[in-house]
Formats: structure tokens, C-alpha cells, sequence
């Protein structure tokens, strides 16, 4: 009978963990090129066979012995699928049509440098006419280097990144793709960081002047799974004070000498 709670406890974290993932999702649902994330879960018929030696997970209620009789949390997995374009008028805005990353030179707290990837083409011009993200940071070119304009110029951008000023070239605005995006890791600021084994590869794209990419998630979606996830986590919580009355009355009246 307890371990009846124990499943229903592991059902309450698992729909927990769902219920962060979405209000993240939904938080934001106006954020410039942000990929939308999803929770996966395994039952416990699905992880017997390696559960019954599995003793590494904290999470999971284990006071009964070496099997949690209820649901593991799964990984948090990412949407890279494309989102929908917003036209700005803004020549430096710029989205990307297809696959591939907007590098950025990051400079941390620390002030220590590294190379980051975004989707997140809201650009402007600073003062001494670098291309930087609206935080500051530096977006390189095909080179790996700063872009600097001439802010006194009319710049262009075509499709292949390419910008132009007075009928000539400039600078190419740098693009990189991953062969496997499971290899890329959040690091906040909706930025990414390869992780080791990260390969990188030419990508399939064209750039969309004037337009910026939004989020890759639906709200009215997002709503829908939320209630959902509260159906799910109120039908646990009635399991929870289930057992719990079935227990008082085992402790307390059965047996109660009259």
C-alpha cells in the first residue's frame, strides 16, 4: 500500500517538471528566435529491465528497496524547427531561413571571451560602427572576426549574408550549422555552446533582411498542455490523499478493541 505513494509522489515531480518546462516555454513566447522545449518521461514498464540496478538516480523514492515503482523523468529536450518570420523594416534585423547559428563573441562577468550561437538576429549598429547583439556583444563574420561599418553609409544585406556599402562587399555576416544539434547545450541569454563532440557543418540557408525569426511555439498549445499537466498533477495529489485516508484508517480502527 505505501508504495502506492511513493508512485504517486514520482508522478507529482514528473508533472512538476512538465509544468516548468511549459511556463519557460510560455515566458517566452515573445523572445526573438527562442526554441521552444519539451519534457519526456519513462513508465516503469519501460525501464525495468535496467532499473532493478539503477542506483543513481536521487530523485526517485527508494526507502522500499532498489525499484521506484513509478515514472522517471526523462531528459528536456529542444525544438530546433524553424519559427515564424516578423518583418521590422530594420536592415539589421536579420533571420535565418533554414539551418545554422548567428555567432556572437561573448564576454562574460568575468570578462573572460567565447564564441556563442544564436538565432536571435535583433542587431544594431554601436557607436564606433561594430554589428553587435542589443546586449553588446560582437556578431562575427564568415571570417570569425568583428563586422565594422561605416555608420555614416547605407548598408545592404543580401541572402548569402553578404553586406554591402557604396556598390562593394564589406563583410559576410557568419552562419554556422551542427551536424547534430543534440551536442548544443543552453547557456542563457538564448544563446547555445557546443558541447565536446560538437562537429560543425556548412549550412543551408539564406538571410532575411529586415525580418526577424519568433519563437517556434504556439501559446494557445502551450495553454492547452498546461491544463493538461494540472489534470495530471491533481489526479496524483487525490492518489496521495487516497492512500493516506486508507492508512489513517488502518492505524487508527482496524483492530480498535471495542
Amino acid at each position: 500500500m505505501v508504495k502506492g505513494l511513493y508512485t504517486a509522489y514520482t508522478g507529482l515531480i514528473n508533472e512538476q517538471n512538465r509544468m516548468d518546462v511549459l511556463t519557460n516555454n510560455l515566458a517566452n513566447a515573445n523572445t526573438v528566435g527562442f526554441k521552444k522545449e519539451g519534457a519526456t518521461s519513462q513508465a516503469f514498464d519501460d525501464v525495468l529491465a535496467y532499473k532493478i540496478k539503477d542506483t543513481t538516480d536521487p530523485r526517485s523514492a527508494r526507502p522500499l528497496g532498489g525499484i521506484s515503482m513509478g515514472v522517471k523523468i526523462g531528459e528536456t529536450y529542444t525544438d530546433f524547427s524553424q519559427g515564424s518570420m516578423r518583418g521590422t523594416e530594420n536592415t539589421f534585423d536579420l533571420a535565418i531561413s533554414g539551418t545554422g547559428f548567428f555567432g556572437v563573441e561573448f564576454t562574460n562577468k568575468s570578462g573572460e571571451t567565447s564564441t556563442k550561437y544564436t538565432r536571435d538576429g535583433s542587431f544594431i549598429l554601436n557607436k564606433d560602427g561594430y554589428l553587435v547583439t542589443k546586449d553588446g556583444d560582437y556578431v562575427l563574420g564568415s571570417n570569425n572576426n568583428r563586422i565594422r561599418l561605416d555608420p555614416n553609409q547605407t548598408a545592404m544585406v543580401d541572402q548569402a549574408g553578404r553586406i554591402w556599402q557604396n556598390n562593394a562587399v564589406v563583410a559576410t555576416v557568419g552562419i554556422t550549422d551542427f551536424e547534430d544539434y543534440n551536442y548544443l547545450e543552453h547557456y542563457g541569454e538564448n544563446y547555445y555552446q557546443p558541447v565536446e563532440g560538437a562537429t560543425q557543418k556548412a549550412g543551408d540557408y539564406k538571410i532575411m533582411s529586415g525580418y526577424l525569426e519568433m519563437a517556434n511555439m504556439s501559446v494557445v498549445t502551450e495553454m492547452v498542455n498546461m491544463i493538461s499537466v494540472s489534470r495530471a498533477y491533481e489526479t496524483n495529489q487525490k492518489m496521495v490523499q487516497t492512500f493516506d485516508s486508507t492508512l489513517e484508517i488502518a492505524a487508527n480502527q482496524l483492530g480498535k478493541v471495542q
